[in-house]
């Protein structure tokens, strides 16, 4: 499950944390991200990208969703169900299964953290990540 907040994903994961427990397993800020030079001091500390596990094969990730970069989190934009497929064959499978009869919003590429990421609606209006990273171990 990867989540959206306006501005707040720090104060909301340092809460779910007290409630789960365990570590954060990945921590990025906005001004690790190119072009991040152009957004304002205040905003360049806010979350990228955050994962706490919550067990075996979940992961409550999450970023802070600022409307000076164009983004309004709002209920229903809130959230999206993300995947990490075991392989580039199966990625290029689930993404273009899942975007048949919907609607991509950002098609599959090589991101700068190194994997290759996609977003779409399904034909259900449910908003999906792929997310596949050759490094990863199986």
């Amino acid at each position: 499950m990867y989540l959206n907040f306006p501005g707040n994903t720090e104060e909301a994961f340092n809460f779910y944390k007290s409630v789960f427990g365990g570590e954060f397993t990945a921590l990025q800020r906005m001004d690790t991200a190119p072009g991040s030079e152009k957004l304002p001091a205040e905003l360049q500390q806010k979350i990228m990208h955050i994962a706490l596990p919550l067990g075996k094969n979940l992961i409550l990730m999450a970023t802070d969703s600022l409307d000076e970069m164009g983004h309004k989190s709002v209920p229903g934009n809130n959230f999206t169900l993300s995947i990490s497929p075991g392989s580039e064959e199966e990625m290029y499978r689930v993404f273009n299964a899942l975007a048949e009869g919907g609607k991509i919003g950002a098609p599959l590429e090589k991101m700068f953290w190194g994997a290759y990421w996609g977003m779409l609606f399904d034909k259900f209006g449910i908003q999906w990540m792929v997310n596949y990273d050759p490094n990863q171990p199986k």
